[in-house]
């Protein structure tokens, strides 16, 4: 899709049209997304949160006023679109070290979606997931107050998603469709990278797994029917969890990653153990200077570094490249991989262009590859966009999937 704001940087127009593709479930009104991108110096990243920032803080305080005068739907929408401006004004924050207004920005996003979550029929419930010795922060979709078991979904975001912009990207659209939702952040993922210092780690099925647990125990949930759905490097992770939670009945990845490992080596010469000898070396200046000359040069690559950096927890461009060698299903993982997977893939993925049928490839379940296109508007990676057309694909499967389930 050609870029109607920022034309000269991909990455800010990328996230622009994240923003606009939310306006399908309310997370975004067109004028004030274009509006705000216009007050943007491209490629400024202070520029980027402090426009995103003054439109939150005008759309938060109108749904503020809105509430107090009892217009609740009103108040609702109003902060729905506030907490997702919010979020889109903390984006660029993180690095190592971060930007001191991060957690600021973050923590209005988390409080404007609870004020519109109170405001639903009934209430999106935050809860807090048992994980070890801690919880995980989420939220419980409910498609009435009756107490039935229904088909259910658990959805995580990737590398840069919160628990609460799946609201806008499957949480709602399962919801209208009769699914219990739970949404949760994991590791390394929003909440418990800002509030607790957790950093990602690789075997997501220990995670999944106290997910899975508190899921079963809730009445809203149909124990043989649950699936997970997981966005972005989630597309790596959801499948890496399934290959050793047999419990799950489907898997979706959106869109899906084989091994991540495979962007750290692209640009290093050699064979594959010896480009992950000089990731994991205890010294390799010219490496080093390479990653930065790359940072400098690319600003999608300056942006993912700095943030890879703040969510694996590491200090330099080389040890978040080198952390990314352990996120992979090579070796025979997607193979364990027992339940039916849908395999989501974007034409224009401009991240993981190829990954989603390397998996498909590996995988030995009933599986499904299923591609976007820019004739569409879907190509861009997750479908930024599209987000009525590419929900109702991948949930129709889930419905089709999961009644087939004994």
């Amino acid at each position: 899709m050609k870029p109607l704001l920022f034309p000269g940087n991909p990455q800010f127009w990328y996230e622009t049209l994240r923003s606009m593709s939310h306006i399908a479930y309310g997370g975004a009104d067109f004028g004030e997304v274009v509006s705000t991108g216009e007050r943007i110096t491209e490629g400024d990243y202070d520029s980027w949160h402090e426009q995103w920032l003054a439109t939150a803080d005008r759309v938060a305080g109108e749904a503020r006023r809105a509430l107090d005068a009892g217009h609740t739907v009103s108040a609702r929408d109003g902060f729905l679109r506030a907490s997702n401006y919010y979020r889109s004004a903390e984006f660029f924050q993180h690095g190592s070290p971060c930007d001191p207004r991060h957690d600021h920005a973050y923590d209005r996003s988390v409080a404007c979606f609870q004020a519109a979550a109170a405001l639903y029929t009934p209430r999106i419930e935050p809860v807090r997931i048992p994980y070890e010795g801690t919880t995980l922060p989420g939220y419980l979709y409910r498609v009435d107050d009756s107490g039935t078991p229904r088909p259910t979904l658990i959805m995580h975001s990737g590398f840069d998603g919160t628990a609460e912009e799946l609201h806008f990207s499957g949480a709602l659209a399962a919801v209208e469709r009769g699914y219990t939702v739970l949404t949760f952040d994991g590791p390394g993922q929003p909440g418990p990278r800002h509030h607790q210092g957790m950093v990602f780690r690789p075997d997501w099925e220990n995670v999944i797994t106290p997910v899975v647990d508190f899921a079963e125990a809730l009445p809203e949930v149909d124990n043989h029917r649950i699936a997970l759905l997981g966005s972005s490097m989630g597309g790596l992770l959801a499948p890496r969890a399934a290959a050793f939670e047999h419990r799950l009945a489907a898997v979706i990845a959106v869109d899906g990653v084989y091994d991540l490992g495979l962007i750290s080596r692209r640009n290093i010469p050699g064979d594959r153990e010896q480009a992950e000898r000089l990731l994991r070396a205890e010294s390799a200046p010219e490496l080093d200077a390479a990653f930065e000359e790359i940072m400098d040069q690319d600003a999608t690559a300056r942006w993912a570094i700095n943030h890879g950096m703040y969510v694996m927890g590491v200090d330099t461009p080389r040890a978040f490249n080198a952390s990314y060698l352990d996120y992979t299903l090579d070796g025979g993982i997607a193979e364990l991989i027992q339940c039916p997977t849908l395999v989501c893939d974007a034409d224009e993925d401009e991240f993981f262009k190829g990954q989603p049928e390397q998996l498909y490839e590996h995988l030995t379940c009933p599986k499904t590859l299923m591609l976007f296109t820019a004739e569409e508007g879907a190509g861009a990676h997750c479908h930024p966009g599209a987000m009525r057309l590419a929900l109702a694909r991948i949930l129709d499967w889930l419905d089709t999937t999961l009644a087939n389930v004994a």
